[in-house]
């Protein structure tokens, strides 16, 4: 079970109103769906409110990273974020009465942490070392498209022709992003580590659907999470030496990462999810680079180049036409 609050009053000896505030429990088995009578309440704009809070944490891991990365290398940072975030996802899963998983989808599970946790975040941090923040985000927003071309064969997706003019419109965007990273407009191979970030997430998101019919969306994420950690152990050797010369705001950006953006973004995104049709809580998250953008001018004072902005623009218009009339459906 998890705790809820629970607020009263009383009135005291000398007619004062007491305020008292208790804990009680209630059943965290899953996120249940709205009802209509919840509906008219205004229940689902707790949803909202927890779509709303995902896009701004997850849109701060960008940055974050950038910052964690002054004195910690990119496997480290991942280390950190990733142990604070399975310590944080195993504390509630011992209250929302998360399932194991069944022996046979161990190994699934496994590989969906090596590519989606180990592999994305080595990627995306070391991509980071020169690749500003905004940019960074905008090119981990074009996964979509990888997904939709890797779902045809795995999944038995099929595209409309929009979803081949999306997919083009935000090739071209990822194109002047990557170009964008130097004057002379040469490939830059700091951005394609971090297109090779997004791939390993679509790639992630794209084995997670077969799992998602016999688990919850939270339950595959601590999973692969948990995974992914162990495999980010290799990393272990030096990394206390690190913290022991690291300034005290740097660890507490790493640390950040994996609270926050780490392990309750997953859970404000699962709560998300299970109160809001999935097109929508997937709209919201058009907004991750922008507010990404924001956060880094503000935290950073990075200004993203015209050019990337540019393709920042196209990544997600192809994105949105592939999602949004793009799909026909499985054969």
């Amino acid at each position: 079970m998890r705790f809820g609050l629970s607020v009263s009053f009383e009135i005291g000896k000398q007619g004062e109103r007491v305020k008292r505030v208790s804990f009680r429990a209630f059943p965290v088995r899953a996120f249940k769906p709205l009802t209509s009578t919840e509906s008219h309440q205004g229940i689902d704009r707790r949803a909202y409110l927890a779509a709303g809070i995902t896009v701004i944490l997850w849109a701060s891991a960008f940055p974050g990273i950038r910052a964690a990365l002054q004195n910690y290398t990119p496997a480290h940072v991942a280390l950190i974020r990733y142990v604070t975030a399975s310590l944080a996802l195993v504390v509630y899963a011992l209250f929302a009465r998360i399932r194991l998983p069944r022996f046979r989808d161990v190994p699934g599970f496994a590989l969906l942490g090596l590519i989606g946790i180990a592999f994305y975040n080595v990627a995306l941090n070391t991509g980071e070392i020169h690749v500003p923040s905004a940019e960074a985000s905008f090119l981990v927003a074009s996964a979509p498209i990888f997904m939709a071309v890797e779902a045809m064969p795995f999944l038995g997706e099929r595209l409309r022709v929009w979803g081949w003019v999306g997919i083009a419109v935000s090739c071209g965007g990822i194109a002047l992003i990557t170009l964008s990273q130097n004057a002379s407009f040469h490939l830059d191979l700091w951005a394609l580590l971090v297109l090779m970030a997004a791939i390993a997430q679509s790639l992630y998101s794209v084995g997670q659907k077969p799992f998602l019919t016999r688990y919850t969306a939270l339950e595959c994420t601590a999973y692969a999470v948990w995974a992914g950690t162990l495999f980010l152990l290799i990393f272990s050797p030096g990394l206390l030496e690190e913290l022991r010369t690291a300034p005290l705001p740097v660890t507490l950006a790493a640390t950040y990462l994996g609270i926050f953006p780490g392990a309750l973004g997953y859970v404000s995104w699962a709560y998300a999810l299970s109160r809001l049709p999935a097109s929508t809580a997937a709209s919201f998250l058009y907004l991750v680079p922008i507010v990404a953008s924001g956060i880094a001018w503000v935290w950073l004072g990075e200004v993203p180049a015209l050019f990337a902005l540019l393709g920042g623009v196209f990544v997600l218009v192809g994105v949105i036409l592939v999602n949004t009339r793009g799909r026909k459906g499985t054969r």
